[in-house]
This record gives structure tokens, C-alpha cells and sequence, in this order.
């Protein structure tokens, strides 16, 4: 007596929650798949049943709708296949890494794949999608397709499980484009980093009376003696300053060695101490650097309207009095690399270092910053007097 026939809804997770997009069941031997929707769960029920019960008579054919695993069978689409796997997984992925995806998928990948059976995305396909990439007018960064690359190879890996393509042509360093050793940009010397601290303070200065909850100076100066992330700063509440015993606790961490503690030094303790003074209130759970209403910093707004304005005044200053500007391209993270290029060359104990940057391997601390070792005794000396205070 033959097997009943057996197959299953498939359920998906969109925007209004959970929806129901397919059917999956043997027949002729063979897995198959029929999209359907989405669809109301009864209306997906009523589905299964029509069809399991075609199977069983052995009067199923399949449809426009339906595809196998076996090769001479219509698959799906890219473009098909993309949005059920979006369905299935865009619930798991933040905010930010959902309009990430989105980016690569919408702008990228789909303009080129999207008509390719899954079966017809092969390395030579995914080798002319890059080149395609490297001649239009205004080409992505060879990190930038790379990462869509990634993304294109974590859509056919479910594929591949799923029996629908035998391998994954997106998988492999083979289909990366080169990319170039990213500038690691840091303040080299104490007068740029005076001058950009010298600048934010200006800011502070000039600011209109509405924006003078924004201390540049202090997150400046945090930024370059503390090396904190700047998500770290802007998660930086007051019980995790103490100013008596000279310590900062960080607890908001990307990883297990991200939580750590950091010495205040002579600098950042005075800044400190003058924030606090400034401050009516000062609750323990407070942000350092609120927003006028006590709320967390945008980390985008430290970025333009601190970091970036600071770096703009200071080489206007620089400029004015004939000297050279700020190096290129400083973000957050050059300041937390001024950070551990100081420590270095004021001599710091490189497990001291390591400990205060919560970095975990040594090779990785001495090679991107050995550059501190080779400054001179004068210079080495203006940094222990710009840090200590």
C-alpha cells in the first residue's frame, strides 16, 4: 500500500507579522514547491489539501507556480526566491543591518539578477555582475560590492540546503573583487590634537544659548584620552565616572573585552569635573552627554555636528596661522587610535594598553600602532603633558 502523501505550509515573518507564502510536499519522486502568496493560513490550508490530495490520485502536474529540486524542472526567479528568503529572515536582523540589505539587494542585486533562474547564477554570471559593478559611471568601493557580493552568497546558501541548486557560485574569496589596505587615520602629534581640543572649545564657546548642552570639548577630549567608541560615548552614564578614585567603567560593549576599565588621566578628569560641575542634576543613571532633555546622544549627530565641525574649525585655525591641517578622514575611531598611539609613546605597558582599548591580541595592538614607538623625546613629552594636564 502506497505512503499517504505529505507536505507542509511554509510560514514566513513579514511587516504585519506571520504569513504563509508556499506549500511543500514530495511528488514524482521529487521535493516540490509552490509559492502561493502570501495567503491566509486557512486559505494556505485548503491549498495543501487540494494538492496532497492530486498527489495521491497521481494527477498533480506541475504549474507556473511550482518548482523542483531536480535541474529540468522551472526553478524560481532570483528576484522570487530574494523576497521569500527576505521574509523569512528579515525579523533576526537589526534596524540597521535591515536597511543595509535592503540597499544591496534593491539597488544592486536585483537591477542584475533578478530574472535569473537560481540555476543560472553561475561564477561566470557572478563574475560579470562585478565587472558590471567596476564600469558604471560612479562605481561602487571595492569593499561595497564585495559586501554585496556576501550578501548574494548568503541568499544561495539557503538555496543549496533547500536542494533547489547543487552549489553556491557566490561562495569563495575567488568571486571578491581586490581591496585596497583601508588609511588609518589618527591625530600624530599633541598639537593636533590640542588644536582640534582648542577648536571645540570655540564651538562651545559660540554656540547659541539652546545648544550649549553640547560640550565638544569634553567628548572631544574623551574621545582621544578615554578611546572610547563613540557608541560608548553616547551610552556613558555618570555611575560609571569616578572621579575621585581617576576610573571609567565601560559597560556598553561590542564584545566581552569591550568591557573595561580605563584610568582618568590629569586632562580628561579636569573636563570631566567641569561637565559635572555645569550639571543642576547629576543622577547616577543620567547620560554624561545628554541631549537638552536628558536623553542618549544620536551617534550621527557626534559625528557631524562634534566631531566633524571641530575638524573643520581646527583647520580653519591651522590654516590662518600657515600651519598644515588635521590629516584626512578623522572620525571617531582615529580619536580612539590617537588614544593608543599616545599610551604607546608616553609609555605606556603594552598590556596596559590592550586592556584600556579592550583589544585581545597583541600582534594586532603592536602593528597598527608602532608608529607611536618612533616618536622623539620632545614630542613624547608634549603628549604626557597634553594628557596628564
Amino acid at each position: 500500500m502506497p505512503r499517504p502523501a505529505t507536505g507542509q505550509i511554509v510560514e514566513c515573518y513579514g511587516k504585519d507579522g506571520r504569513v504563509y507564502r508556499g506549500l511543500r510536499f514530495t511528488a514524482g519522486g521529487k521535493r516540490r514547491y509552490i509559492s502561493l502568496g502570501p495567503v491566509a493560513l486557512a486559505e494556505a490550508e485548503r491549498e495543501l489539501r487540494h494538492v496532497l490530495a492530486d498527489v495521491e490520485r497521481g494527477i498533480w502536474q506541475p504549474s507556473p507556480r511550482s518548482y523542483s529540486s531536480s535541474a529540468t524542472e522551472e526553478l524560481p526567479t532570483f528576484h522570487e526566491y530574494a523576497e521569500d528568503w527576505w521574509l523569512r529572515h528579515e525579523r533576526h536582523f537589526r534596524p540597521k543591518t535591515q536597511s543595509d540589505y535592503r540597499w544591496r539587494l534593491e539597488k544592486h542585486l536585483l537591477p542584475f539578477f533578478k530574472d535569473y533562474p537560481l540555476d543560472a547564477i553561475t561564477f561566470d554570471a557572478v563574475e560579470r555582475y562585478i565587472a558590471a559593478k567596476l564600469a558604471e559611471d560612479r562605481p561602487l568601493s571595492a569593499r561595497s560590492i564585495n559586501m554585496t557580493v556576501i550578501l548574494l552568497g548568503a541568499i544561495l546558501e539557503g538555496a543549496v540546503e533547500r536542494e533547489l541548486i547543487s552549489r553556491n557560485p557566490a561562495k569563495g574569496r575567488g568571486r571578491r573583487v581586490r581591496e585596497r589596505a583601508p588609511r588609518r587615520s589618527y591625530l600624530d602629534t599633541a598639537a593636533q590634537a590640542q588644536a582640534l581640543l582648542d577648536a571645540a572649545g570655540e564651538l562651545d564657546r559660540d554656540a547659541h544659548r539652546d545648544r550649549r548642552h553640547i560640550e565638544r570639548r569634553a567628548m572631544i577630549a574623551t574621545l582621544v584620552f578615554a578611546g572610547l567608541r563613540i557608541g560608548e560615548l553616547c551610552g556613558l552614564r555618570w555611575r560609571d565616572v569616578d572621579l575621585d578614585a581617576g576610573w571609567l567603567q565601560v559597560g556598553e560593549a561590542k564584545t566581552d573585552a569591550g568591557t573595561r576599565r580605563i584610568k582618568l588621566r590629569g586632562t580628561l578628569i579636569a573636563e570631566l569635573t567641569r561637565v559635572r560641575a555645569l550639571r543642576t542634576v547629576t543622577d547616577a543613571d543620567g547620560f554624561v552627554f545628554a541631549t537638552s532633555t536628558g536623553k542618549r546622544q544620536s551617534t550621527d549627530n557626534l559625528r557631524s555636528r562634534v566631531i566633524g565641525a571641530s575638524v573643520e574649525r581646527a583647520n580653519e585655525n591651522l590654516r590662518a596661522r600657515g600651519h598644515s591641517p588635521l590629516p584626512e578622514g578623522i572620525t571617531p575611531h582615529s580619536l580612539r587610535r590617537t588614544f593608543a598611539s599616545i599610551l604607546y609613546a608616553i609609555g605606556e605597558d603594552p598590556g596596559v594598553v590592550m586592556d584600556e582599548m579592550g583589544h585581545t591580541d597583541p600582534a594586532l595592538a603592536l602593528r597598527v600602532y608602532r608608529h607611536a614607538m618612533r616618536r622623539g623625546g620632545d614630542e613624547k613629552a608634549s603628549l604626557r603633558l597634553l594628557v596628564e594636564g
